[in-house]
């Protein structure tokens, strides 16, 4: 079945805007209630939030909707979306709810919904929640209103969880450490794992003030990061996005690792601590030097379509605990039930520790192969990628790469852009076929 508002991640879209309102947001937290509430007990919802304007109003929203349909609420407060999920299973809540456009601009905000196990909500759920949106709105009487309250000490008990996500006695002390926190939901708890840890923190982007979540920082643009670690001396430098489900690091020469090179340390340490459980889920954005590193170290690679649930239903359906993509989305499915920046940070420094070599010597078995993502702004991306013409185009530079590279051509789930990746053995050939691709995009979007 077709969903009519919940997407790839959720809710995402223009704050103001088509369901990113305070009228949709009230029937959607409504709906969200009465479906959980087709049970013997009261529903118990909690609600977390990223560091956008916007939270403020979509949060209050939200919370009428859960109480007007008869469910308790627990408030988090600014904190990385992992953390709801940790936090939704450990106070046997029914629902988590994540407000955050994460590695978006402030003006855009969204919904995602994780379940009692902190899980991604399922589509049959989903699908429920959708129909009863359309049902009339109707109130509790006043003896059956939900009730609100705030959990004060959540983020110390997600800091106390990261923590023990390493084993005991692993320390940090002696490393200098560069956080940049993106001016999100990390600016809290990110410090305090890391300083609790031993390190000698340096912290940047770390005052959010509704605005400038994501802007020239975080994850998508570490390029401050990269010259911080040189002019600190810093041993690693570390990026999170707005709300603290992925990053990207820094060696001490700031050279930039994504989700790739992470995936691959994390994955030689697991191999050398017998911890495996299987192989490693990719993406089909996943560079392809990755695949051959894994097959050097005899582990199976698997690629599954973009985004995280994807590579989560690949995991489960193997049994596999590890899995990735190139952006930095980590998932350790044996530390925690969606990925968690801060827990794959704490991972890779563990195989740095054990390993006993820097962040520069433990990535240098991974060759990446040129790859050339470009991001086109098109109104309708989805309609493009299946446009005749950009079918046409695309066949015709896969027919030259042929067995020397590849071609993706796809619509973001979360942004009006087409994404164009080309990969191939020669880094001059993918950037034209790349640059061409997005040409031909965008005379079929003036057309």
């Amino acid at each position: 079945m077709t969903q009519k508002h919940f997407g790839t991640d959720g809710i995402r879209g223009r704050v103001g805007e088509e369901k990113i309102t305070p009228e949709f947001c009230l029937r959607l937290s409504w709906a969200i209630g009465k479906v959980f509430g087709q049970q013997d007990r009261r529903p118990h919802i909690v609600i977390g939030k990223d560091t956008r304007i916007s939270g403020y109003m979509l949060e209050s929203v939200l919370q009428s909707g859960f109480v007007s349909a008869g469910a308790d609420v627990s408030l988090l407060g600014p904190i990385p979306t992992p953390a709801i999920a940790y936090l939704t299973r450990t106070v046997s809540a029914d629902v988590g709810v994540v407000i955050s456009a994460s590695h978006n601009p402030f003006y855009d905000n969204g919904i995602k919904l994780f379940d009692g196990a902190g899980n991604k909500l399922g589509d049959a759920l989903e699908q429920q929640i959708e129909a009863m949106i359309d049902a009339p709105m109707v109130c509790q009487d006043s003896e059956n209103l939900g009730k609100a309250k705030r959990i004060a000490d959540a983020t110390g008990r997600y800091v106390e969880f990261c923590k023990n996500s390493v084993p005991k006695g692993f320390s940090l002390r002696g490393m200098k450490i560069v956080l940049d926190c993106a001016h999100g939901a990390t600016y809290q708890v990110a410090p305090q794992v890391f300083s609790e840890l031993g390190a000698e923190v340096v912290v940047m982007a770390a005052d959010p003030d509704g605005f400038n979540i994501n802007k020239n920082c975080g994850s998508t643009h570490p390029e401050q990061l990269q010259q911080r670690v040189i002019e600190e001396a810093a041993d690693i430098g570390i990026a999170f996005d707005g709300d603290g489900d992925r990053l990207v690091m820094v060696n001490a020469s700031g050279e930039l690792l994504d989700g790739d090179h992470l995936l691959y340390v994390i994955t030689q340490n697991r191999l050398a601590r017998e911890a495996m459980h299987g192989g490693v889920v990719g993406t089909v954005m996943s560079n392809l030097g990755l695949e051959q590193a894994l097959k050097e170290l005899a582990v199976p690679f698997l690629r599954a379509q973009v985004g995280d649930r994807h590579i989560m239903e690949a995991l489960h359906q193997r049994q596999w605990v590890l899995g990735g993509e190139p952006s930095g989305h980590i998932l350790t499915l044996d530390l925690c039930s969606t990925g968690d920046a801060i827990v794959a940070g704490l991972q890779v420094l563990l195989a740095m520790q054990d390993a006993g070599v820097s962040l520069q010597d433990l990535a240098s078995g991974l060759t990446k192969a040129p790859q050339v993502l470009v991001n086109v702004v098109v109104n309708s991306p989805a309609e493009i990628s299946r446009h005749p013409d950009m079918l046409e185009a695309t066949a015709s530079y896969e027919h030259e790469l042929a067995d020397r590279g590849r071609i993706l051509v796809r619509p973001s789930g979360t942004e009006p852009l087409l994404r164009i990746m080309v990969e191939g053995e020669d880094e001059s050939e993918v950037t034209r076929i790349a640059d061409d691709l997005a040409e031909h995009a965008k005379s079929i979007e003036a057309a």
